[in-house]
């Protein structure tokens, strides 16, 4: 009873605080500065990309600092009738699952890839939470080209996180399920036949692809979030436990009666060692790995049916547990790597472990007992120290090139600083209001650039102007560069962000992709030239090959088109300019329009239902003359003598 009081209470100062936290004066806390801080002139660019998840959008927006400004949003799991995503023919097997073909996901957090422990902003790496799934994007072109299905996994939201070389993106399930044939089991047998399970997936150092190297065995707990080691402690991961009560209903009360939980260190160095050994295991397990060409502008999906799987239970020395006080939800390490911070949601201090101090109790078998045969190490041997009295519901943890660290309160709305060594607050901010993650331009990494601050709030009440009940996020950038942080900007946001990682601009400014060379265009539908728009009719499939330049379609007059034909518009944008993009959409369409960068094919496809003539159009403004870039598709009565004909606009 005490605990369920407990937790009411806690539920009650949240609310509070939310509603009355907010000072006398709404500008209080913005220095006069502030301003030209975040001013970015016109024709001028950002310092940093920030690349933040969208949540229940199942998108990626990429945001301009210290500007706040939105460049882009980006689709990854969701459609996205903006640009046809997941509605072309050729991004639709993108979206393919073993449930099916899936059109959405919840996208909570993101990583960059590094090297070295450093950005190098070859790729972001995305989560779908509900239907497990690791996205990989190309920041050459801010496009998704890689989703890999994670078999075994329910609620993937301990991902996607990375070693130092992005050797690995690993992802840890949140729910436990039962797994295999005997799936079709009692709820109440949760502690027997429930498991969780950890994916390594590796990525192809050059190219970027992935595959599900393997995975781990684990108890049925529940997975949060995860860092990896980095420079004295590469080899090793971090995940964040809760529910180590192994509950199964009401879990706000029955997963938090213990005082700690566990943070899971994984020694995925000795993993290798035995899968080199021979000593995984291969067992049936379906999913699914979709791969978008840049050469042909299309994708493919392919299914896979087996898994590489590892029991730490059986072979030792890969998985030790540190307890860490009570629920945590992040994990985090600092830019040495000797340094883990657990993030106790329901802990009044934040405990910070040394791994110089976990490796000795590891050698010297200093444990205090084992859960599911791996050994569970004692506190007191592993703890470096605990920040004492930091606030209410620490969360998330990111550090400075100064040797601070930042973390979120969700309860007391704030941002708390403090001395990765000595462990003492300098400094405290309020937020607007109950900040979830933040993040530091570099901070998960082993050089970060400690400039900003951003955080991610979950509630924005009077913040912005009303939009009805349901409100935008909040993302508020403060200035962390002297000894004490200051707000500089509050923006609304995108989605529901959870996580997002800012890298310098100039890493790959440069080295955008601005057009597809059309000689290089390996699409079976491409065009090389006008000449070369036709229309074909193979059985009740119609393929419209039209070209598109400023200002017209080619053939622009198509006859012979009967009711339930299949139609498929093949459209080649035959410009070679930077951002001359062209859009198509034809009256009656269900499904959503293209829109074709220059050089680049895309396909829709339109099943006419009814007689009628049928204009299309470039719904992406080009030139002076954009209205004018039409056409007009007729729809004859299914059986009709109406033959194929077609207009590229040559004098008859």
């Amino acid at each position: 009873m005490k605990k369920q009081v407990w937790l009411v209470a806690c539920g009650l100062i949240s609310v509070a605080l939310a509603s009355s936290c907010k000072p006398k004066g709404a500008q209080s806390a913005i220095v006069g500065d502030a301003a030209a801080k975040v001013y970015v002139a016109p024709g001028n660019h950002d310092e940093f990309y920030n690349i933040v998840s969208g949540g229940f959008n199942g998108q990626i927006s990429v945001v301009g600092l210290p500007s706040g400004r939105v460049l882009k949003v980006l689709p990854v799991f969701s459609v996205n009738p903006e640009n046809g995503w997941g509605y072309s023919e050729e991004s639709k097997p993108m979206l393919n699952t073993s449930q099916g073909f899936v059109p959405w996901d919840d996208l909570h957090h993101i990583a960059i890839s590094t090297t070295n422990a450093e950005h190098d902003a070859r790729w972001a790496f995305a989560n779908g939470n509900n239907t497990p799934r690791i996205a990989r994007i190309d920041l050459n072109s801010f496009k998704t080209v890689e989703i890999l299905e994670i078999p075994n996994s329910a609620g993937n939201h301990s991902s996607p996180f990375i070693t130092q070389n992005t050797e690995y993106v690993v992802a840890g399930t949140r729910f436990s399920i039962p797994v295999g044939e005997n799936s079709d089991v009692s709820i109440d047998s949760y502690k027997d036949n429930f498991k969780g399970y950890i994916s390594f997936i590796g990525v192809n150092p050059e190219s970027g692809e992935m595959n599900l190297s393997f995975q781990l065995e684990a108890p049925p707990f529940n997975f949060d979030l995860a860092r990896a080691g980095k420079n004295k402690s590469h080899g090793w991961f971090f995940f964040s436990t809760y529910n180590t009560e192994m509950a199964h209903t009401l879990l706000e009360v029955n997963a938090s009666q213990k005082d700690k939980d566990f943070i899971m260190a994984v020694n995925w160095k000795k993993a290798e060692e035995y899968i080199n050994a021979g000593k995984g295991v291969m067992k049936p397990a379906k999913y699914v790995h979709n791969k978008w060409n840049e050469e042909t502008h299309s994708a493919t999906s392919t299914t896979v049916n087996e898994v590489l799987t590892l029991d730490p239970a059986v072979l030792k020395d890969i998985v030790y547990f540190i307890p860490c006080p009570k629920s945590p939800h992040g994990t985090d390490t600092d830019p040495t790597g000797e340094y883990i911070v657990g993030s106790g949601k329901l802990a009044a201090i934040i405990p910070v472990f040394s791994f110089t101090k976990m490796l000795a109790a590891i050698e010297n078998k200093d444990f205090e007992g084992e859960v599911n045969g791996m050994p569970v190490l004692k506190y007191e041997s592993v703890l470096h120290g605990e920040v004492v009295k930091p606030g209410l519901g620490p969360l998330h943890t990111e550090f400075d090139n100064r040797g601070f660290a930042y973390t979120s309160m969700f309860v007391s709305s704030e941002i708390v600083k403090w001395n990765v060594e000595t462990l003492e607050v300098v400094d405290r901010v309020p937020t607007y209001y109950s900040v979830g993650h933040l993040s530091v331009p570099g901070g998960p990494t082993g050089k970060p650039h400690g400039k900003y601050m951003v955080a991610y709030n979950k509630i924005t009440k009077d913040r912005y102007l009303p939009t009805g009940p349901e409100l935008a996020h909040s993302a508020q950038l403060y200035d962390i560069s002297g000894d004490k942080m200051q707000l500089l900007l509050d923006f609304p946001t995108i989605g529901e962000p959870h996580y997002a990682e800012a890298f310098p601009a100039s890493l790959i400014k440069d080295r955008q992709v601005k057009f597809y060379p059309i000689e290089k265009n390996q699409s079976p539908y491409a065009l090389k030239g006008v000449k070369d728009a036709r229309v074909e009719r193979k059985g009740n499939e119609v393929h419209v090959y039209l070209t598109s330049i400023r200002s017209n379609f080619r053939p622009d007059n198509i006859e012979g088109v009967h009711v339930g034909d299949e139609v498929y518009f093949h459209v080649t944008n035959l410009e070679q300019d930077w951002d001359v993009p062209h859009g198509f959409a034809i009256k009656g369409a269900n499904t959503a329009e293209l829109l074709i960068m220059p050089g680049e094919t895309s396909t829709l496809k339109w099943v006419p239902d009814r007689v009628g003539i049928f204009p299309f159009y470039c719904t992406d403004f080009c030139s002076a003359l954009h209205q004018e870039m039409q056409g007009y598709l007729r729809v004859s009565p299914k059986g009709s003598n109406q033959p194929l004909k077609f207009s590229t606009g040559e004098v008859e």
